[in-house]
């Protein structure tokens, strides 16, 4: 069977699997759901034993320690994936969901009642657990989904699939409504970015290479998340503890993340009282300071900052600083430089705040927080399959609503159109 055969296959079963899936009760897919959580715990074993095998492969072919860290699976990441799937299934049900209902003068009611999307192509790089993740958003929200994941996780996410699978094939959700891509060739992504006819979105989750190379190659909708080249604006009537505070968690909680802090703005008026503690604070934590001019003045020895520092997201202990004239110059920084991923102000100016919300149009734009909450679990979405920096058709992080549209239902007695 050719690549092209074999990609045309996942998706005829993916599209047939995905009109049975879309006709299920929520308790039908609960149950698969908690029964998958089930059979996770109880093939602990297996699943390590594969996860061995992607581990001792990477060892040999030099991949860093914080990769190998992401392909990693044990006890407590498998009993993670698992709580994460008993969560989803106690999440509401967005599927027919009727989200506006209003009535004609002719006494017609119009509304909009949500629906799946059909069939989702999940693309992703290491990390197994998005393979569980994905496929109980997926499930929950009544989508198909066909699983990617990369070489370096292969046996990792086949067995994970397996085991998804035959916890399926135990209830009424179909066997192929979770489908793994046990292909290795690279020529597979290719084919299956050409499936119009099967499948409805691509979601690529990974480094920005690979999400170009997916946006440009795609026949298919996709959701992009490039990058987060993500600030916090430090305003001059700001309290200097809480900017501390919140610099401090979004550099240093967790830096190769895609919420992290990238860029530090700081106003003129209130740099020369509060960079020098600050800057101290984040190196003591390890952080490497590349700072503009102003900045280098005002803390002496920091490294100066390049043009290709202002858009480059480290995902590491690695901080561009910038002095800025007030919150328009700020604005602009964000602008020029940003990837419409987040973005924090920290004052006690209400006017400015709503000013700041207003005119920045990242995905997620905070007062007075941590760039680290854009985040589904933190915002109350649950879970999230990704952070889409695209408006369409969604924006920010995606959860279950953001993997449904809307078909209009209208409901007559008998109208006719004159």
């Amino acid at each position: 069977m050719s690549l092209k055969e074999e990609a045309v296959l996942l998706g005829k079963r993916a599209k047939e699997a995905s009109r049975r899936l879309a006709q299920l009760s929520s308790e039908e897919k609960n149950r698969s759901l908690l029964l998958m959580a089930d059979r996770l715990e109880g093939q602990k074993e297996l699943l390590l034993k594969e996860n061995k095998k992607d581990l001792d492969l990477a060892r040999k072919a030099g991949l860093s320690s914080a990769l190998l860290d992401r392909i990693a699976l044990d006890a407590s990441r498998i009993a993670g994936m698992a709580k994460g799937l008993r969560e989803v299934a106690g999440l509401p049900d967005p599927v027919r969901e009727i989200v506006k209902m209003w009535r004609r003068p002719n006494g017609l009611q119009v509304g909009r009642m949500r629906i799946p999307l059909g069939v989702i192509a999940m693309i992703y790089e290491a990390r197994p657990n998005v393979t569980a993740d994905a496929a109980a958003l997926c499930l929950k929200s009544g989508n198909a989904v066909i699983l990617r994941g990369g070489s370096e996780a292969y046996f990792s996410n086949r067995a994970l699939g397996g085991v998804l699978q035959r916890a399926c094939a135990e209830t009424q959700v179909p066997r192929d409504a979770i489908q793994v891509v046990e292909s290795k060739d690279r020529g597979m992504v290719q084919e299956i970015l050409q499936l119009e006819d099967y499948i409805d979105l691509v979601i690529p989750r990974g480094g920005e290479e690979l999400i170009r190379m997916v946006a440009a190659n795609s026949r298919v909708p996709v959701v992009k998340h490039y990058k987060g080249v993500c600030h916090v604006y430090v305003d001059n009537e700001a309290s200097l503890e809480m900017a501390e505070r919140i610099c401090t968690n979004a550099k240093v909680q967790r830096p190769a993340v895609c919420n992290a802090m990238e860029t530090l703005l700081v106003h003129d008026a209130i740099a020369p009282a509060f960079l020098p503690s600050m800057v101290a604070k984040l190196q003591a934590a390890g952080v490497e300071i590349r700072g503009c001019e102003r900045t280098r003045a005002l803390v002496p020895g920091v490294k100066a900052a390049s043009e290709a520092d202002w858009t480059t997201e480290y995902l590491d202990l690695i901080l561009s600083v910038r002095v800025v004239k007030d919150m328009d110059s700020a604005i602009d920084h964000i602008e020029r430089y940003g990837s419409q991923h987040t973005e924090t102000i920290v004052t006690s100016n209400y006017q400015k705040a709503r000013e700041f919300l207003d005119r920045v149009n990242s995905s997620a734009v905070l007062v007075n927080a941590s760039t680290r909450f854009n985040d589904g679990g933190e915002l109350g979405l649950g879970a999230e399959i990704g952070i889409s920096t695209s408006k369409i058709h969604a924006f920010g992080p995606m959860g279950l609503e953001e993997l449904t549209t809307t078909k209009f239902v209208v409901l007559g007695d008998g109208q006719i159109r004159e």
